[in-house]
């Protein structure tokens, strides 16, 4: 009875957690009327308000990465889930990450630009690590991949320029405003970013949702830099071109894995 138990008992408290974390981020990202989250702690993470924030839209991507949060706590919960060494390696993670997430959002809605550092590089690292569980434990079936290892993909590629983001309103709470060379650094930090995604596709052998996600983010920086105080055209073309670069090189990495995963088969039937 414990054996049949605990596995049961453990997924019912990751989709609690996710639950509970996803209404906290409902209600402290100003949904229901509070402070949003571009005008909380002073504006520091406004769309205008350092040269890497990425325009407005871009910050749609949570409501695909909260559907899917929902939907990856269904499954794991389902009896073939249960019974699954790979979703009880993720659930405590997957938790984790998802509380995280609530509490960046409320360390922002205390005005603590500092401590929502501390929390998303905290968030990054857990996703990293759901990351190298999915690699290393490849999914059930063709709905494990869409809702588990999408939904965590897109999440971690969007973090990555999150943190990006963050630290950049972070180092704007010093003072440090616009400075000679800073649209290079922009434009260098966005190419950074891409080469990270990059490197994430060849480990991971190509897998598209990090890399949509960090594109999406790096696309829209380019939108953001393309008007207002901070218009930058370096910017604008050094983060757009990255995000190109990005989804060429998954692409080119996807379709090679696809070539080298056909050559057994065409040589087995030779």
């Amino acid at each position: 009875m414990e054996h049949r138990t605990t596995p049961l008992l453990t997924a019912l408290l990751t989709a609690a957690a996710v639950a509970v974390a996803i209404v906290l981020a409902f209600i402290g990202s100003g949904a229901l009327g509070g402070t949003p989250i571009s005008e909380a702690a002073g504006g520091a993470l406004s769309a205008d308000a350092t040269p890497l924030a990425p325009a407005g839209p871009a910050f749609s991507i949570w409501s695909v990465v909260y559907l899917g949060l929902v939907a990856y706590a269904v499954l794991q919960v389902l009896p073939a889930a249960r019974r699954s060494a790979r979703h009880a390696a993720l659930r405590p993670w997957a938790a984790v990450s998802a509380l995280l997430n609530a509490a960046w959002i409320w360390t922002v809605q205390l005005g603590s630009v500092t401590a929502s550092v501390a929390v998303i590089v905290l968030l990054l690292v857990v996703l990293a690590r759901i990351l190298v569980l999915l690699v290393r434990m490849p999914p059930q079936n063709r709905l494990d991949t869409l809702l588990t290892d999408g939904t965590f993909g897109l999440y971690l590629g969007w973090v990555c320029v999150a943190t990006v983001a963050n630290v950049s309103a972070w180092i704007g709470t010093w003072g440090v405003g616009a400075f000679t060379g800073w649209e290079a650094a922009g434009a260098a930090v966005a190419g950074a970013a891409a080469l990270i995604g990059i490197a994430t596709a060849v480990w991971t052998r190509g897998r598209v949702a990090p890399a949509l996600a960090t594109a999406w983010g790096l696309a829209w920086i380019a939108v953001g830099r393309s008007t207002g105080d901070l218009e930058s055209s370096v910017v604008v073309w050094g983060a757009g071109a990255s995000a190109a670069v990005l989804l060429i090189a998954t692409a080119v990495l996807r379709v090679r894995r696809g070539s080298a995963e056909d050559s057994p088969r065409i040589s087995e039937r030779a």
